[in-house]
């Protein structure tokens, strides 16, 4: 199952940073708020967005971002002044407080890698943002009687959202490769599904090699009832793909997004 055709979803939402706060070595939680957040659909599950930063060298037009993030929308984007448009990142709802108008962002944090990264980490409150609303890509399929959630840590707020909204009476097993040990995060699943944590031994060691290397131990029992959802590292993602269909989950029932690839900028 691929992901929704998010070009359908329409409304730019704009917010300020509320606060920035480490919650764990290598994650970065941001709380934006204001009034478009009150109003911000709640899809649930991973719910994604486009997220447009501020220039960390100088002047942002906020006024280049669309209202769509439609071929059109893209290309009004595009032909904006390139020293002036905000960059763009996609991102998944941590936390979203409609009630109170606040909504929780994860990010990851290795240093001065990236764009957004080192924007969590030094953002103060009162800076700028803009947001896309996207959707989700996890949709219960009809007849799921187990569910296999796999990523590595920038899946991480993904996974957990799955987890806080599925079914309490769902089982399975939830594999998420992180940094280190204290990058685990408190877990809202249900009882009948294990969450599996494996930091990487090494912090040299290629990302997701051990996500994979734990999934490709997996093989179900009724693959036809599997609903699986793998997201991360682009080489996790794809082999991760091959092995489920390999041992007979039909293509449909495997949603899947490669959100970054070892050795190229985000």
């Amino acid at each position: 199952m691929a992901f929704t055709d998010s070009r359908k979803f329409v409304g730019l939402t704009t917010a300020e940073v509320l606060r920035s706060e480490r919650v764990s070595p290598h994650m970065v939680r941001v709380t934006l708020a204001g009034d478009d957040i009150r109003r911000l659909p709640a899809h649930g599950f991973d719910q994604w967005f486009r997220l447009f930063l501020p220039r960390a060298d100088g002047e942002t037009d906020f006024g280049a971002v669309p209202e769509q993030f439609s071929l059109g929308g893209y290309l009004k984007y595009l032909t904006a002044k390139s020293g002036t448009r905000p960059p763009f990142r996609n991102y998944t709802v941590r936390a979203h407080r409609p009630e109170v108008g606040e909504l929780d962002i994860d990010f990851v944090a290795h240093g001065e890698l990236g764009i957004a990264g080192p924007w969590a980490q030094r953002v103060g409150p009162g800076a700028r943002v803009a947001l896309i609303d996207q959707g989700r890509g996890f949709d219960p399929v009809e007849g799921t009687e187990e569910v296999l959630l796999v990523g590595d840590e920038s899946a991480l707020p993904a996974i957990l959202g799955i987890l806080r909204d599925l079914d309490r009476g769902m089982r399975g097993l939830a594999i998420v490769e992180i940094p280190v040990a204290e990058d685990a995060q408190p877990v809202e699943a249900p009882a009948g599904v294990e969450v599996r944590w494996i930091p990487r031994a090494d912090p040299h060691d290629r990302p997701g090699l051990l996500a994979l290397e734990a999934l490709r131990a997996v093989r179900p029992e009724r693959p036809e009832a599997l609903h699986a959802y793998l997201a991360g590292e682009q080489a996790l993602v794809a082999e991760g793909r091959r092995h489920l269909v390999a041992a007979g989950v039909p293509k449909a029932r495997i949603a899947f997004t490669g959100y970054w690839k070892v050795g190229r900028a985000g």
